[in-house]
């Protein structure tokens, strides 16, 4: 670890040790090996999210925005875009890349590939898909075979596919479309969220993700990831206030690991919301980084390894 990441690890350790003894057992981490790794893994997860938080605070070439370099980034071109005011642009983005994904080998291939059409006619912005969701799907179906062969879906959407169909990704990217555009947009969306909620960070999120239920195959995951991306990214002001452990795999195999001593463990999904939340509240870590963490490290308990997609 970096000196910095040391010590942080060491407070996290500390921390850890310290609920464990004082609110409730943790026994998937009472052997210092396994305790050791989680530490490692929320570290692991901090890094990630100090990077989000930086990313607008750094310089980042126009390149990054443009499908037609190798350089395009959609998490930077959010950035550039929402630096410019163009707020709906960055949203669309967020979701591009939360849908596709990014992968060690092909990078974000997938993203620049759809939103720049291959470099062929003008790119998919938001500005012309959301005034033509049916035929964004019908370029996508008809585009599915050099789609394809683009490169591969990130990590958390590795059982999407291109085929034509109420599962394939143009069924997928045209209901997200809609689902933003029958409240008017991202920025009116988000607005309406905050006003019910009276600008409470946390149920605002959970509002929200429970009417993304609307967008096709964007299950646990993919809206924790997506809402938490615009939260990270400071498009709006919303936190998760628990994991959504109902459904989830990684995270949830983590959290009975944690608090039952076995991915296996017989504690309700609700009662493991409860009990991350409190957690994390006392470890003074977000939602997100804990998330992470855990479904990183249920998969070598013992010993770290670190998983970047």
């Amino acid at each position: 670890m970096r000196p910095r990441d040391t010590q942080q690890g060491k407070a996290l350790e500390s921390g850890l040790v310290k609920y464990a003894a004082n609110v409730k057992p943790l026994p998937g981490i009472e052997e210092a090996p396994a305790r050791k790794a989680l530490v490692e893994q929320l570290v692991e997860s901090l890094r990630r999210t100090r990077f989000l938080a930086v990313l607008s605070t750094r310089p980042i070439a126009p390149e990054r925005a443009d499908p037609k370099s190798d350089l395009f980034d959609p998490l930077r071109a959010a950035v550039l875009h929402q630096k410019s005011g163009n707020y709906e642009e960055a949203f669309w983005l967020i979701f591009l890349a939360v849908h596709f994904g990014k992968t060690r080998r092909h990078g974000w291939a997938l993203a620049r590939a759809f939103y720049g059409r291959f470099g062929q006619g003008p790119t998919w912005n938001w500005q012309r898909a959301s005034h033509d969701p049916a035929g964004v799907r019908k370029w996508i179906e008809k585009n599915s075979k050099q789609l394809t062969g683009a490169g591969s879906f990130g990590n958390h959407r590795k059982y999407e596919t291109f085929k034509a169909g109420s599962n394939g990704t143009g069924a997928v990217v045209e209901s997200y479309i809609k689902w933003v555009t029958s409240t008017g947009g991202h920025s009116a969306l988000f607005a309406k969220a905050n006003a019910e909620t009276e600008n409470d960070p946390c149920r605002a999120f959970d509002v929200v993700y429970e009417r993304m239920a609307a967008v096709r195959r964007f299950g646990r995951t993919a809206r924790f990831d997506y809402l938490t991306y615009v939260s990270g990214l400071k498009l709006v002001n919303i936190e998760p206030g628990k994991l959504y452990l109902q459904g989830a795999t990684g995270p949830l195999r983590g959290a009975h690991l944690l608090f039952g001593g076995s991915v296996e463990s017989s504690i309700p999904p609700i009662t493991l919301d409860s009990q991350t939340a409190s957690l994390a509240s006392h470890l003074e870590v977000g939602m997100n980084v804990l998330e992470d963490a855990l479904c990183n490290w249920q998969k070598s308990p013992h010993t770290f390894m670190p998983f970047r997609g």
